[in-house]
């Protein structure tokens, strides 16, 4: 049977169709999913995971866009059923490595899509912004992006604080990278409430970002606290149900985040058989989503050989072997540019993952009298690469106490 077909026969021929959350967002008077959204529903599942094995990404993409096609200017729930398959578009893109196209499937849903999913796509756009390391200024708002006018919302973004919470936490994610911690602070503030309440309509990314802020001022108890929250949260999420999100900040991308930044607390808090057992979890977390060859692997290997770092510096031992294992997978999985290349002054994606990796390795090799040399060069390599507005490379490489330590995000693959 033709695929698109299939979903939809799926989805009108049940008798009780799983919906999309409601909690995630309005969908008709009645609370429950309308039969669009039902049918967009299906589709997502299909094209994002249910499809069979062997079927082609195009072929799926192809799905989505008739899906999207067929719904257009239709009535009740096709504006979230459009909005859905948008999203899901988005995510397929950057999942096949197409980044930019992404971003420009990002753009096109501010055009149809109601409220709620404006913000989801903007949310997405910064988290793209991030991890192709752009510079972005914290006054950037979902207004210079989304004209809240369309679809006629008889409420905007700022009126629903739990998409103002994912707003903030935006922000104060871009204000931690450009080293800002205080207007950090104030973003955070704005949400503090609604993270309490984390697993109510998909703050968990927004939390996470909360998590890493607390973590990176050298707040570890509340921190912890938080970190276990989103993680339980995410435990009794069902993520195929989640259609409120998209590309680098979906609810797997943030349940690998949450896993390995937890590990990496953990790990600054000397906990070292707790952070090996979630930093291991993350990388087979990874391996699972991604494929053993993926970049965000390379991210969580570079956590785990910082974690052997610590723990052999706290325990006076010597993990070098493991350590360099360690680093070398990680700088081959990230495709870093060779030592001698003239790929560190051009755009070069990871860039902060490949720098902090790089200068660990340095100083395993500086310890070595008959590596010195390579150590050295190795170590001006990640100097000159280095561009984290928050730390140095010193002050990354070397952690003293949990006032200002180095945290990886691996949804957006960079150092805070």
């Amino acid at each position: 049977m033709n695929p698109i077909r299939s979903a939809l026969a799926r989805a009108l021929l049940s008798p009780k169709p799983r919906p999309p959350r409601a909690r995630h967002y309005a969908t008709s008077s009645t609370g429950g999913a309308t039969q669009p959204e039902s049918v967009a529903a299906e589709m997502v599942r299909y094209a994002l995971g249910g499809a069979r094995p062997g079927s082609s990404p195009d072929e799926a993409m192809r799905i989505l866009e008739q899906g999207a096609s067929n719904l257009q200017g239709g009535g009740e729930g096709c504006g979230e059923a459009v909005g859905m398959l948008m999203l899901a578009m988005s995510t397929l893109l950057y999942r096949s490595g197409r980044r930019q196209e992404a971003m420009e499937k990002l753009k096109a849903t501010n055009q149809v899509a109601p409220a709620a999913f404006r913000v989801a796509a903007w949310e997405a756009t910064m988290g793209l912004c991030m991890e192709a390391g752009q510079v972005i200024n914290t006054s950037v708002s979902p207004d210079d992006l989304v004209d809240l006018s369309i679809k006629d919302d008889n409420i905007k973004w700022s009126d629903q604080g739990h998409l103002k919470c994912r707003v903030n936490a935006i922000k104060g994610l871009i204000a931690l990278l450009n080293g800002e911690t205080e207007s950090a602070q104030l973003f955070f503030d704005g949400c503090k409430d609604l993270c309490a309440g984390v697993g109510n309509k998909q703050t968990e990314n927004a939390v996470l970002s909360y998590c890493e802020y607390l973590h990176c001022v050298g707040d570890f108890p509340l921190a912890t606290q938080m970190y276990e929250r989103v993680l339980e949260a995410l435990t009794m999420e069902d993520m195929s149900g989640n259609f409120l999100a998209t590309c680098n900040m979906v609810p797997e991308e943030v349940s690998l985040g949450a896993t390995c930044s937890y590990g990496q607390l953990l790990s600054h808090s000397g906990k070292f058989s707790e952070a090996e057992d979630y930093l291991t979890r993350a990388l087979k977390k990874a391996e699972d989503q991604f494929g053993a060859n993926h970049p965000k692997v390379g991210i969580v290997l570079t956590c785990v050989a910082r974690m052997y770092k610590l723990k052999a510096k706290a325990e006076g031992s010597s993990s070098i072997m493991v350590q360099e294992g360690l680093y070398r997978k990680a700088l081959e999985v990230l495709r870093a540019p060779a030592i001698n290349s003239e790929g560190v002054s051009k755009q070069m994606d990871w860039r902060d993952i490949i720098s902090l990796a790089r200068g660990e390795y340095a100083e395993l090799l500086l310890i070595q009298s008959n590596r010195r040399a390579e150590g050295e060069r190795m170590k001006e390599w990640a100097e000159h690469a280095w561009r984290n507005s928050r730390l140095t490379l010193a002050q990354a490489l070397e952690f003293s106490g949990p006032s200002k330590p180095t945290v990886v995000d691996t949804r957006i693959g960079r150092v805070m």
